[in-house]
């Protein structure tokens, strides 16, 4: 069996299991067959048993239901895991639909060019994080249009809108910085050996935030409104994982979460335009109002004055 097939079969035991419907095993293994693997006990066995030890995805067993769940409180990486095998997943229907017919990439459109920039640093990145090594590398501000060199020690990769970031401090610190490795140039593994502190805990940092803007304050309950058609689409793909359907009508979906509201969540809520609302807390109600009112002034006066302002500014 393939290693894409085994990833497969992971995929539909953690799909199976997922539904908390408490499949038996038999259930499990007759779901595996149905999807084409036709396998023996002991392979779902060891599958099950890979799955938790390799992954830290902990799937037990209620004898009181009978069945397998996933314990996601004591499951290390679940999150992660489960977006793995949705983008393996995904990317070997495309290769086998690509595989039977060529001209299946004239059926394909993506997104955008150019996500893939500085991919070939990931390999070198997970290297040095898994193995306690500094990194030595030039990184450009999109802020400052600066480019310094830094030399870090490691900590996490996270990816964001397709975009991947590499986290971790600058000389010994305790303050985490987040790098675009679409930015990073002349990475060098280095010799140099880091201890971690084992009080930083990046991963637990994003758990009540949306995107890389992380912050110390505490999360708290946001109450928004959608419009119906907008509601539709916020139920089929939450904001965040904590996300709650308080009530859902005919005109208005009303969602709860529980969140810090950093940029990037409100940069999702002011994409969104008249067909979301923030209902509560009023300081965030506030600020995406004040912004909504600064917005509107770039359009009291004429485009072609903007223009014209523009061009000077270039000169």
């Amino acid at each position: 069996m393939s290693q894409q097939g085994t990833i497969r079969r992971y995929a539909l035991i953690i799909e199976k299991i997922g539904n908390k419907q408490f499949p038996s095993f038999q259930m499990i293994k007759d779901y595996l067959f149905d999807h084409g693997f036709e396998i023996s006990d002991r392979t779902l066995q060891r599958d099950i048993e890979q799955i938790r030890t390799e992954f830290g995805v902990e799937i037990l067993y209620a004898r009181g239901a009978n069945g397998y769940y996933i314990d996601h409180e004591m499951s290390l990486n679940a999150d992660a895991f489960l977006r793995f095998l949705e983008i393996v997943t995904t990317a070997e229907l495309l290769v086998d639909s690509i595989r039977d017919s060529k001209e299946s990439l004239s059926y394909i459109s993506f997104e955008s060019q150019g996500n893939l920039k500085g991919i070939e640093n990931l390999k070198p990145l997970l290297f040095a994080i898994k193995n306690q090594r500094e990194i030595r590398f030039r990184h450009e501000s999109f802020q400052t249009g600066e480019i310094n060199e830094y030399i870090v020690s490691p900590y996490l990769l996270k990816e964001y809108q397709n975009r991947w970031y590499i986290l971790g401090t600058i000389g010994g610190g305790l303050e985490l910085r987040t790098f675009g490795i679409d930015r990073i140039v002349d990475l060098e593994v280095q010799d140099s050996i880091f201890v971690p502190d084992s009080d930083l805990k990046p991963k637990q940092l994003f758990n009540h935030l949306i995107g890389l803007t992380y912050s110390l304050d505490k999360p708290q309950e946001i109450i928004l409104s959608f419009t119906q058609l907008q509601g539709k689409y916020i139920k089929s793909l939450p904001l965040h994982g904590s996300q709650i359907v308080l009530y859902d009508t005919e005109e208005e979906l009303r969602v709860s979460l529980f969140l810090i509201p950093n940029y990037e969540f409100r940069q999702q809520i002011l994409k969104l335009g008249d067909t979301v609302q923030v209902i509560q807390p009023e300081k965030l109600r506030d600020e995406i109002k004040n912004i909504l009112v600064r917005s509107l002034k770039n359009y009291d006066a004429p485009a072609e004055l903007n223009l014209k302002e523009s061009n000077n500014l270039k000169k």
